[in-house]
C-alpha cells in the first residue's frame, strides 16, 4: 500500500466497543433487488457480499419498520420476525471479508407510492402533498405515532437477533422522520409538532426507542447511528441552524456516530450561518468532539478521501464510488489505486450486479453517476 493512504486504512473503536478495521464505510443505497415481501434474494446476498469487500463498515440501504412504510417496493423488511432468517443471511454476507454489518431502519412516509403500500393509503406527519403529486397523504394520528416508534425498537430487537453490528436510524432523504423535523411537512399543533422543540420530538422519541431495546437485547456491543440531511431547498424548510441544534440534541444522547446525507462533502450551507466553509465541516466542529461523524459525498479517489478525512471527520463513506468499483478499498490496501474504477459505461449493469431500478435511475439522473460516453437523449 502506498504509506501516503495509511490514514483510510487505520482502525476505528467507536465508544459502544465496536472496532472497524478501517475508515471507509459503504454508504447505504436502496438498490431494489428484494422480493415484493421483503425477503432477501441471491442478488441482494451477491450485491453487498461484493460492495463490502475491504470496507470497515456496511449500511444497508433502507429496511422497513412497518408494511406502510414502503416507498420503491423491493426494499429490505424488518417489519416482522419472520423476516429474522433473511435478514441473517444479509447480515453473513456483509461480515464475510471482515466488514461490520449496519442495517439501515426507515419508514417512508409521504414518499411512498400508493402501489406499494398496504390499501394504498400514504401517511405522514400531515396531510401534505408531495411536489409535483396529488397524492395527499393522511396525518398520522396519536396512536400510529406511537406505534411506529415502537416499530423501530422492534425492527432493532431483530436486527440484534440477526447477527447485526448495529442499526442506522434513517432521518435523511425526505422520508418520515425527516417529515416530522421539517416545517414544510409538519405543520401539527400537537406535541408531535410546532416550534423546533416539538419537531424534534419524533426523531428523538425513535431515537430513545432504539437505544432502550439495544440496552434490552444486545449481549455485546451493537451500534445505533442516526444519518440526516443538513437543509431542504423549500421555504419553509431544515435550514442548518434547525439542523445544528437537532445535532446537538443529538450529541448528548447515547449515538455511536452521526452520518450526513450529502451529494458534495464539500458543499457549503444555503444561508442562516457562516458560509465560507462547508456544511461537513460546521458539524463536525459543533459534534465531533462527542459523537463521530461519518462523512459522504462525491469521494471518488483516495486522494478525495484523505482530503475529507484531513478536515477532521474520522470516517467516509463511499455510495456511487463502491457501485463503480466494488474493489476500491482492496485496490487502496494493494497499491494500485491506479486502477479505480471512476465511471460506469452502458454495458456495465449485468458485470457490476445492478437491479434494473436502479440502473434505470443511474443511467436516466443527469450527473448522478459519471457514465463514459454518455450522451442525453434530446
Amino acid at each position: 500500500m502506498n504509506p501516503k493512504y495509511q490514514l483510510l486504512m487505520e482502525p476505528y473503536r467507536f465508544k459502544s466497543g465496536v472496532e472497524v478495521k478501517n475508515r471507509v464505510v459503504l454508504a447505504p443505497m436502496t438498490i431494489s433487488y428484494s422480493r415484493h415481501d421483503g425477503a432477501i434474494s441471491d442478488d441482494v446476498i451477491a450485491y453487498y457480499e461484493s460492495r463490502s469487500n475491504g470496507v470497515g463498515m456496511a449500511v444497508t440501504g433502507s429496511a422497513i419498520v412497518t408494511t406502510s412504510g414502503k416507498v420503491f417496493g423491493g426494499e429490505i423488511a424488518a417489519d416482522h420476525d419472520d423476516q429474522v432468517p433473511s435478514l441473517q443471511r444479509l447480515a453473513a454476507a456483509i461480515k464475510t471479508r471482515g466488514a461490520k454489518a449496519i442495517l439501515q431502519i426507515f419508514h417512508g412516509g409521504r414518499e411512498g407510492l400508493p402501489e406499494a403500500v398496504p390499501n394504498g393509503e400514504i401517511v405522514s406527519a400531515s396531510a401534505i402533498a408531495k411536489e409535483g403529486q396529488n397524492v395527499i397523504p393522511r396525518a398520522l394520528e396519536e396512536q400510529e405515532i406511537i406505534e411506529i416508534i415502537r416499530a423501530f425498537g422492534a425492527s432493532t430487537r431483530r436486527a440484534i437477533e440477526a447477527g447485526f453490528d448495529g442499526v442506522e436510524i434513517h432521518g435523511a432523504n425526505r422520508f418520515l422522520i425527516q417529515q416530522f423535523f421539517s416545517p414544510y411537512t409538519n405543520r401539527r399543533d400537537d406535541r408531535w409538532g410546532g416550534d423546533l422543540d416539538r419537531r424534534m420530538a419524533f426523531p428523538l422519541a425513535v431515537v430513545d426507542e432504539v437505544i432502550k431495546v439495544v440496552a434490552e437485547h444486545a449481549r455485546q456491543p451493537f451500534l445505533v447511528g442516526y444519518r440526516f440531511s443538513p437543509e431542504e431547498e423549500m421555504t419553509p424548510g431544515i435550514t442548518m441552524v434547525d439542523t445544528l441544534r437537532l445535532v446537538d440534541t443529538l450529541a448528548g444522547t447515547n449515538l455511536d456516530y452521526l452520518h450526513v446525507s450529502l451529494m458534495d462533502f464539500w458543499s457549503k450551507p444555503r444561508s442562516g450561518v457562516e458560509n465560507h466553509r462547508s456544511r461537513m465541516e460546521i458539524i463536525d466542529e459543533l459534534a465531533g468532539q462527542r459523537v463521530p461523524v461519518i462523512g459522504v459525498g462525491s469521494i471518488r479517489t483516495p486522494d478525495e478521501a484523505l482530503r475529507a478525512l484531513q478536515s477532521g471527520v474520522p470516517l467516509i463513506a463511499l455510495g456511487r464510488e463502491l457501485i463503480i468499483d466494488p474493489d476500491w478499498v482492496e485496490k487502496v490496501a494493494q497499491g494500485r489505486e491506479n486502477e479505480i474504477r471512476t465511471e460506469i459505461t452502458l454495458h456495465d449493469q449485468e458485470k457490476l450486479g445492478i437491479a434494473d431500478r436502479l440502473w434505470h435511475k443511474i443511467v436516466h439522473t443527469p450527473g448522478w453517476f459519471p457514465i463514459a460516453g454518455h450522451v442525453e437523449q434530446a
